[in-house]
Parts: C-alpha cells; sequence; structure tokens
C-alpha cells in the first residue's frame, strides 16, 4: 500500500525545517565569523536605540508618548523587523543571483512554489538578535507602565508574525517587479529607509506620512498600530484589529505578482 501523501501544510513546514537546519549547521560551522555578524547586528540596533536616548535627554514626553512608551514601542518594532531580516535576505539580491545569474531556471524545475524557495533558500540568523532585544526592551518598558493591557500583550507575539508578513509582502512585491524593471539593484532600498519611521508615534509625523505609512507603503500597520491595545490607545483600536486583513491582502497580491512574473520570465539566454 503507498504512503499516504502529504499535505501541502505538511510538507513545506518540513521543507522549511530542512531548509533552516541545513543552513544553519553550515552558517554555525564558522562560529567566529557568526560571532562577530550578531556582534555588528547589535551595534547597529544599539545605534538605533541610542537615538531615543537622545532625543528623550532633551524633551521628557515626544507628541504626548513618554519615554516608557517610545521604548514599548520601539522594543515591539524589532520583532517584526527581525523575523523579516532573518528571511529577506535573497529578496535583496533576487535580480543579481536569481535573474541576471540565471539561478532562478533552477529554482522553477523543483516542484515547489519559487516564491518559498526564494526566501527560505538563506536565513541572515545573526538578525534573530533583534527579536531578542526587542523582548527585553519590551519587558523593561512593560515594567514601568502601569497600564499596560494583559490581552494586549499577549496578542504582540501574533500580531508581530503579521507585521513580518506585511514586511515580507511589501518587499515580495518590490522584488518581483525585477520581472519587469532589469537592474541589479531594484526598488527595495529606498523603501527600506521607511521602515524607520514606523518605530515612533505615526501622530508625530505630517498627514502625509501618515497616510503614506497607513495606505501606500502600510509599515504602521506592522509597527506602530499592533501596540495600540497593549499601550490601551483606543483612538488606533480599530487599526489593530485590521492588522491581520492589511497582512492577508499584502500577502496575496505578493503571491499573485510573482505568479504573474513568472509567466513572463523568458531565462537567461543562456
Amino acid at each position: 500500500m503507498p504512503a499516504p501523501a502529504r499535505s501541502p501544510l505538511r510538507l513545506h513546514l518540513r521543507l522549511l525545517w530542512l531548509y533552516f537546519s541545513q543552513y544553519a549547521k553550515a552558517r554555525l560551522a564558522y562560529r567566529a565569523d557568526f560571532a562577530s555578524a550578531v556582534f555588528a547586528s547589535f551595534a547597529g540596533t544599539a545605534a538605533s536605540f541610542a537615538v531615543v536616548l537622545v532625543l528623550f535627554s532633551r524633551f521628557p514626553h515626544l507628541s504626548g508618548w513618554s519615554f516608557p512608551e517610545i521604548v514599548f514601542l520601539y522594543g515591539f518594532s524589532l520583532l517584526p523587523y527581525g523575523l523579516f531580516n532573518v528571511l529577506s535576505l535573497n529578496l535583496y539580491e533576487f535580480a543579481d543571483r536569481y535573474l541576471i545569474e540565471g539561478r532562478f531556471d533552477r529554482v522553477l524545475l523543483r516542484p515547489v512554489s519559487p516564491l518559498f524557495q526564494i526566501l527560505f533558500e538563506s536565513f541572515r540568523l545573526e538578525s534573530l538578535q533583534e527579536t531578542v532585544t526587542g523582548t527585553v526592551a519590551l519587558a523593561w518598558a512593560a515594567s514601568r507602565l502601569p497600564h499596560v493591557s494583559p490581552f494586549g500583550l499577549a496578542l504582540l507575539p501574533l500580531w508581530a508574525v503579521f507585521g513580518a508578513v506585511i514586511y515580507l509582502s511589501v518587499f515580495g512585491m518590490l522584488t518581483a517587479a525585477s520581472f519587469w524593471i532589469e537592474d541589479r539593484i531594484g526598488l527595495a532600498p529606498p523603501v527600506f529607509n521607511l521602515m524607520a519611521f514606523g518605530r515612533y508615534p505615526i501622530t508625530i509625523y505630517d498627514l502625509e506620512v501618515r497616510v503614506l505609512l497607513s495606505t501606500v507603503i502600510p509599515f504602521a500597520f506592522a509597527s506602530f498600530y499592533p501596540t495600540a491595545l497593549a499601550l490601551r490607545r483606543g483612538e488606533f483600536a480599530t487599526f489593530f484589529w485590521l492588522t491581520p486583513a492589511v497582512a492577508a491582502v499584502l500577502a496575496g497580491a505578493c503571491v499573485a505578482l510573482f505568479r504573474k512574473g513568472i509567466s513572463r520570465y523568458g531565462s537567461t539566454g543562456s
């Protein structure tokens, strides 16, 4: 009797584990190199957090937000950002490595989603420190905020996953544009800089920036709005509950655009 076929979900979860475990073994074989990468990643995180400290050394409140609240927001923003950084390595290098160098032909020969392979063939393991650092910052801030919602806190890990999906979907769509725009660098670098805007309260920005971060490039749903319930900011509660829907819509658009790009892919011709 033939073995029962695996469900697509179980198959992809097993492939993800195999991809990750094999990559981790190879990466950790050079421990000194990995340790230096972790240190460099942490130094970058510490440097960006130092901006918050300098800012609050001059202003005790920022547009009605206290220092612990800003640390809470900043700490949470590192959770989806860290998950995104772990998985996004090939998105930045897609045009150069896969299209121009011709590696995408190999991806298409396998009976697995090309987008799945692109996301999970390589990892930036050192970026896991960002999720750890963010968790520590969250714990510190929550201990100094007497009115934090326990229910909102409990939902933060799930909303961090939604945030990572939002980041991956936006940059996945920018990556898919490489099928139409032949450029080694792509469209991602200028959009990447906008992620830093989500680490601060959206109320400190002009209306145009708020609209941009909530609609056109909805990074506020990845980092700012998910903290609304925990911080009891009722004026943003609607946006909090919209976060899963935003993540689902963007993920669907990313997959559809990637499939459209694949349909017009004509190989490298070499």
